[in-house]
């Protein structure tokens, strides 16, 4: 029995488009942000590290802030500082958000790996990540290639594995390496390890 990730999946670009850009007011940008959080010029100062008159002048067009500044603003907002100047469409946002922790994951055991899903109760999901303990050690105990549509990053997290693909030789990969590779070209995992090593997959749905 092998990883099977089509059913994985069933459990389970941005794009480089120009735009032109129109001129955009900076002041009303971050009272937009700011009014979004629901805080007052008081609380976005603390947060941004900035005295309030300097926020309040921001605001209101009475001063162009340094770099600096603008550092300041995008890290009490949480955002980086492109996404002062350039606000999202509204149809690229959708603010989903799932939190798994360590060891919450669904579980699923084959005879070569045992792999805990990652983010499982987001539907709809582009990618599917998955934190995989890897039993294997040896190509004999697949039943030939694993292969599916889509791409898939590995990074390995404990042990030593050898990652085996259908053109390319075996790679021997220890823990902080990682690979992206075609997933419909024939690939195994098979573990080096005196214990079961360990690595995150990320499978990407289309």
């Amino acid at each position: 029995m092998t990883r099977d990730p089509k059913t994985l999946i069933r459990l389970a670009r941005e794009t480089g488009e120009d735009t032109v850009a129109e001129p955009l007011d900076l002041g009303a940008r971050v009272r937009e942000l700011r009014k979004e959080r629901d805080w007052t010029l008081e609380q976005a100062a603390r947060q941004a590290g900035l005295a309030r008159s300097t926020l309040s002048k921001i605001e209101n067009g009475q001063m162009s802030p340094t770099y600096d500044a603008l550092k300041k603003l995008a890290v009490g907002l949480g955002i980086g500082v492109p996404q002062l100047f350039s606000p999202p469409r509204k149809d690229q946002v959708s603010g989903r958000m799932v939190h798994t922790r360590d060891g919450e994951g669904l579980h699923q055991a084959t005879v070569t790996y045992e792999h805990e899903l990652l983010a499982e109760t987001l539907t709809k999901k582009k990618m599917l990540p998955y934190r995989a303990r890897v039993r294997a050690r040896s190509m004999d105990e697949f039943d030939g290639w694993v292969r599916h549509d889509g791409e898939e990053f590995l990074l390995v997290l404990t042990g030593i594995i050898r990652l085996y693909t259908e053109f390319y030789e075996p790679v021997e990969m220890r823990r902080g390496d990682s690979a992206y590779y075609d997933a419909s070209m024939g690939h195994n995992v098979v573990s080096l390890s005196a214990e079961d090593a360990t690595i995150l997959w990320v499978t990407s749905l289309g």
